[in-house]
This record gives C-alpha cells, structure tokens and sequence, in this order.
C-alpha cells in the first residue's frame, strides 16, 4: 500500500536530478520545433511523493505542449518526444526511456551512496486549451504498430482547481487533502486501476475535500474553527 516519502535529503537529491532530465528534454524539443514547459504534478510539486511498501517512487511530471507543428498530429508528437527523450538519456549515459498508454517512463535509478530507494521519471504528455481543459496523449496499442491509435483524452477540468487549493491550504484543511489524496492512490491500487495518473486523483481529492467544505458536511468555518450548530 501507498505511504507519504518522509526522507527529505532523498527527495530534495532523486528530484533535482530528475528535474535536470526533464528541463533537458525541453530545450532540446526546439530542435524539432515543439515547445514545451515542464510540470511537476501534484504529489511532487506539494511534499506528496507516494511510495508503495519499499518499492521505487517516481516523479510525475507533465509536459505541456505549448506549440507543435500539428497539434493533432499525435503519433509525431508522441514519437518526436521520445526520440528528443532518448537523445538526453543517452547524453548521460542512461537507458532508453520506454512507452505506455499515457506516460512515458525511465528505467529505475538508484544513487550509489546514501538512500538507495529506486525512482524513476514519468512524463505525461499533454496541452491545455483556452478553457482550462488538459488533455493527454494516449497511446493505444493493438499488437500492430501500424494500428495503433493516438488521441488526446481530456481530463477533468482545472479552471477550479488551483483557487479551490489555495482556499484548503489556507484554511486548515490540507491534511485532509493529502489523506484523501492517499485513500484514492491506494483504492485505484487495490483496482489494479493504471488509467488514473497521479495528476487525476491529485484533482479529485481536491474536488472532493473542496465538496464536502462547501457542501456543509464539515463544520469548520472559513477561518479554521468547529462550530457547534
């Protein structure tokens, strides 16, 4: 089951130097003419890097493509930022990153010295629209390369979401997010669920926390008291 990483060197170390990859792969997108930023997804970006018993923690991080020479084009855009991925590694000396449905993946890393818990990089690609609606690239494979389909899956919709995490932080509620946060890791876990990425259950945690204050399930006031009635 999933439990929160509390070795603060650890993190601050296997997050620097996953970051330095990910930034690498962004300036070397111009090369192909895509344009990109990086994202650290939720759990990371918020001290909520999840470990399942003393298995390898990864670090989720979204790349938003800002400009691509065809936006719908989802095979280029999936196959260039690999190549573009694979190109970085290599300059490392690190093996090929590999594809699955919605995220691409390192190979485990482990330092030499200190705390050996493996990790590894997840980048999930995606765009947001005018809305603030996000969608990811997905990857579904037939068996056949050649009948592969490549779309973008839109997500939940985030023109709340970030409003509704500063008004939680700011009024006690942030430990209820990070268990529920928590709670939904391990449900979709226990489904053997793979198709909810850590950036979804971070959104629905928020959602609901945000729900249930809202919606007078909790008795606490925006400034952080119980009430009796």
């Amino acid at each position: 089951m999933y439990h929160y990483v509390e070795d603060k060197k650890f993190l601050h170390k296997s997050y620097s130097f996953s970051a330095d990859i990910v930034n690498q792969l962004v300036q070397h997108l111009k090369h192909f003419d895509i344009e990109t930023q990086m994202s650290l997804v939720g759990s990371g970006n918020r001290n909520m890097v999840t470990q399942n018993g003393n298995g390898p923690i990864d670090f989720d991080f979204n790349l938003i493509i800002e400009y691509a020479p065809d936006i719908r084009d989802c095979r280029y855009i999936k196959d260039t930022v690999m190549l573009a991925f694979n190109d970085v590694l290599d300059n490392k000396k690190l093996p090929n990153c590999k594809d699955s449905t919605s995220v691409i993946t390192t190979r485990e890393f482990h330092f030499t010295e200190g705390n050996q818990t493996g990790f590894s990089i997840d980048i999930c690609i995606v765009y947001l629209d005018e809305d603030d609606n996000w969608y990811r690239l997905i990857h579904q494979k037939t068996g056949n390369v050649n009948f592969d389909r490549y779309y973008w899956n839109q997500g939940p919709n985030t023109r709340e979401v970030w409003e509704r995490e500063d008004f939680l932080k700011d009024n006690n509620y942030w430990n209820e997010v990070r268990d529920t946060y928590l709670k939904k890791k391990n449900m979709y876990l226990c489904r053997h669920d793979n198709w909810h990425h850590s950036f979804n259950c971070y959104i629905e945690a928020i959602n609901e926390v945000y729900s249930k204050v809202a919606g007078g399930t909790d008795k606490r006031n925006i400034n952080g008291w119980y009430t009796l009635w």
